[in-house]
């Protein structure tokens, strides 16, 4: 009796195991189809730069924040902006094709923006930035005073803080690259703890239970989104390395807009209040609640002020 129970306890596991491999491969694969072809990589002097482009229109610049790619600019296209704009979305260091270099500075990555742009015939784009893509954005704005028309801010980290709140912030910038490392790993955090990676994504439990079903979409995308992590694990890590902007952001002079979160426990809001008081006559929108994920909890308010942000200052990419 006893080895009877064992055998089908056998059978059992056998067969639990082979369902999740195949359900961990068939999605697997797919997410490395849908980042397989579908760029263009060039060579710089910063190494290799992988973009996308579409739409027409405005050129917009469309930054990812951690754990994205190209195809996080996308999405961020398709969520906020649409295709009445010419955008262009790269990859940032490390991420997907994009080359990553051990000493690398934000910097570095702001003058690959000029590269690209320079490649592509650009003078001038309204820059869109993200999350962690921010540093980044604020100092393209910086190094290059001209060829930015206007700057969109959405829940982006800008500024350095030894406050406790910012050492929990980065205690979780630190696991989010723990769990980049292997996709298998991820891939099951995804699968098993969604509610929980959701948390680490800077929402609580109030913004988490007010998700409609299309703001659960957009958020399970950006989640999904990240999959393969092996293709964006040296990206995650030169995030959370590289030295923030802080104080050379009053050099900007585009005109500024930024959206963000009083209760985002990723990125923290000392950041959006920091670059409105910095940045001249730069203008803070500002939510009550919404987290590290007002892009979805917040997108028809983002994408009604940020495009009328774009649009009104578009004479400038003409001057």
């Amino acid at each position: 009796m006893l080895r009877e129970v064992l055998r089908i306890t056998a059978i059992g596991l056998i067969l639990a195991v082979f369902l999740v491999s195949a359900a961990y491969f068939s999605d697997i694969s797919q997410a490395y189809d849908r980042v397989s072809g579908k760029s263009t990589v060039i060579p710089s002097p910063y190494g290799d730069i992988e973009f996308t482009e579409g739409g027409s229109g405005p050129d917009v610049l469309v930054i990812h924040g951690s754990g994205g790619g190209y195809d996080q600019g996308e999405l961020l296209v398709q969520a906020e902006l649409g295709d009445k704009f010419h955008w262009i979305t790269p990859s940032r260091f490390g991420y997907l094709r994009s080359t990553f270099h051990e000493n690398a500075t934000f910097d570095d990555q702001a003058h690959a923006y000029a590269y690209l742009l320079d490649h592509l015939g650009i003078k001038k784009v309204a820059v869109v930035a993200f999350s962690h893509s921010g540093p980044s954005a604020l100092l393209f704005a910086v190094l290059y005073l001209e060829r930015v028309s206007s700057l969109t801010l959405i829940s982006c980290g800008v500024a350095s803080s030894a406050s406790q709140d910012q050492v929990q912030a980065n205690q979780k910038g630190n696991m989010w690259v723990t769990i980049f490392k292997y996709d298998p790993m991820y891939w099951a955090i995804t699968k098993r703890f969604r509610k929980q990676l959701i948390e680490l994504m800077g929402a609580n439990d109030a913004v988490i239970a007010n998700l409609t079903p299309e703001q659960r979409k957009l958020v399970g995308e950006v989640i999904d989104y990240m999959n393969p992590v092996s293709l964006r694990t040296a990206g995650a890590t030169f995030d959370n390395k590289a030295a923030m902007p802080n104080e050379r952001i009053a050099a900007i002079r585009a005109p500024t807009l930024i959206f963000h979160a009083k209760d985002d426990s990723l990125q923290l809001y000392h950041n959006a209040e920091f670059a409105a008081s910095t940045i001249p006559n730069a203008q803070l929108v500002s939510f009550n609640r919404g987290g590290h994920l007002i892009m979805s909890v917040e997108q028809s308010t983002i994408q009604t002020s940020m495009r009328k942000h774009i649009l009104d200052h578009i004479s400038d990419q003409l001057s």
